[in-house]
């Protein structure tokens, strides 16, 4: 149980980490276009959790105890904009606390419609439901309440989730209240939509999206150049002197130990480990004796071993010296820059019929993630951060494939909506994302069986 509840604590604490990175990419980026953002989570929605609300911008930052994952309620995210909505906020506006059947009547819609309407303006943060406690309701409910309220303003209209609000000043009012509109309920609305995702433009939007697979790449590329500036690299170095003896191979009957430094095979003399390598293949497929010269200590010796005949030997059973080096910044971050790529066209021949199967074979899931972050965790933490700095790059490929729903399929819609000039519907959006899931969840199937199938064989 103790191997298992070590490799669960480094695989979450891990996962965790990085997903916060990626999450929090996607917040800076909707704070910094002064777009509302509800709520920011480590772990997966859950009605158990432990969270603070901002009172600068309003958004509820907290962590749940199903760490698999995070997200960031950005709103404007969600819901069918309708015509109809301008007069449906009003109402709300001026009701100040109202049931949707009012709304509807007012509005001269269905109840359903007003429902959606009023499920995208609580996207927006332009209104609020409310748990109405005498009619038991909650809001941990499955269904929306009976009646819908203003959030809370200042005199300029602004809510907790905006730039620059200012609750406890004159002309502010409680949520719940009845405001009389500023301006025209069409101009209203439009100043409401600015504040969410749907009021930037294309650009800003694509920002939005990008931000969080970018604040991985980053991250790993950043881990890349602390490591090995930091920590150093090994490196192997190009001398024939020896680092290790594999047990029972010809090495270790030759007498050989490490740190010695050879110097000829079968005369054959050498001055480098690649030389040494070739001197080495040399006298195994001549086979017979094979005489090693070497030194020890600053003294030369010699040895030999006896290669039977008609067996064929592949190697002599030596490993080669290796050394930390401290890499510079410059030449660290060429590498990690190198990595990137090879992890980017990795990540996009999962998209090539022909390899598909191929990367699958070679992918892993959070059952292998957690294992190997248990095994680099004590091993060293350099061998830990280069784990992480590979599962950060990854994942951060991963998201920017055009697969919804990662962030790489949502920047596909906003591309092809450019293009075509036309807002996809709900519907569509949402059976592309359904395709997206199956296949994800194929790729999380398909991984964990090779997982599994490792550690069983």
């Amino acid at each position: 149980m103790a191997p298992f509840l070590q490799s669960l604590f480094w695989g979450l604490l891990l996962l965790s980490v990085l997903v916060f990175i990626h999450e929090g990419g996607h917040y800076l980026a909707a704070r910094l276009f002064n777009v509302r953002v509800k709520e920011f989570f480590l772990g997966m929605p859950c009605p158990l959790r432990l969270a603070h609300q901002s009172k600068d911008h309003g958004t509820l930052v907290g962590v749940t105890p199903i760490l698999l994952g995070g997200y960031t309620m950005i709103c404007g995210m969600e819901g069918q904009p309708d015509e109809r909505m301008a007069a449906v906020l009003a109402s709300v506006t001026r009701h100040g606390r109202v049931d949707v059947e009012t709304v509807a009547t007012e509005v001269g819609c269905e109840l359903e419609e007003a429902y959606q309407m009023l499920a995208t303006l609580a996207d927006w943060a332009s209104v609020e439901p409310y748990y109405d406690p005498e009619l038991g309701e909650q809001p941990n409910q499955a269904n929306w309440p009976r009646s819908f309220q203003t959030p809370a303003r200042d005199a300029q209209m602004l809510t907790i989730y905006d730039k620059g609000h200012q609750l406890d000043g004159p002309g502010a009012s409680a949520a719940g209240e009845a405001r009389e509109l500023p301006c025209a309920a069409e101009d209203f609305l439009a100043q409401e939509r600015s504040h969410t995702y749907l009021g930037c433009n294309f650009w800003q939007r694509l920002l939005m999206l990008a931000m969080g697979p970018l604040f991985n790449i980053v991250t790993s590329i950043a881990l890349v150049i602390v490591v090995y500036t930091g920590f150093g690299a090994l490196t192997v170095l190009d001398v024939p002197t020896i680092g290790d003896i594999e047990a029972g191979s010809l090495a270790e009957q030759a007498g050989l130990e490490p740190g010695d430094t050879l110097v000829a095979i079968n005369g054959l003399t050498f001055d480098t480990w690649e030389g040494m390598g070739d001197a080495i293949q040399a006298g195994l497929s001549a086979g017979g004796e094979m005489v090693i010269d070497y030194e020890r200590a600053g003294e030369a010796a010699t040895t030999s071993v006896m290669l039977e005949e008609g067996v064929e030997y592949e190697i002599l059973g030596v490993t080669p010296t290796v050394e930390r080096v401290h890499i510079p910044p410059l030449e660290s971050a060429r590498f990690a820059f190198s990595y990137a790529w090879q992890v980017a066209t990795y990540v996009v021949q999962l998209l090539v019929p022909q390899h598909t199967m191929e990367i699958l074979d070679n992918s892993t899931s959070v059952v292998g993630i957690s294992r190997m972050a248990a095994e680099a965790a004590n091993t060293s933490i350099e061998d830990f951060l280069m784990l992480a700095s590979s599962i950060s790059m990854s994942l951060g490929f991963m998201n920017l494939l055009p697969i919804p729903p990662l962030d790489g399929g949502k920047i596909l819609v906003e591309v092809i909506q450019l293009v075509s000039r036309r807002t996809l519907s709900v519907r569509v959006q949402n059976w592309i994302s359904y395709a997206g899931l199956a296949f994800f969840l194929f790729i999380f199937v398909f991984a964990l069986k090779n997982d599994i199938f490792r550690l069983l064989f």
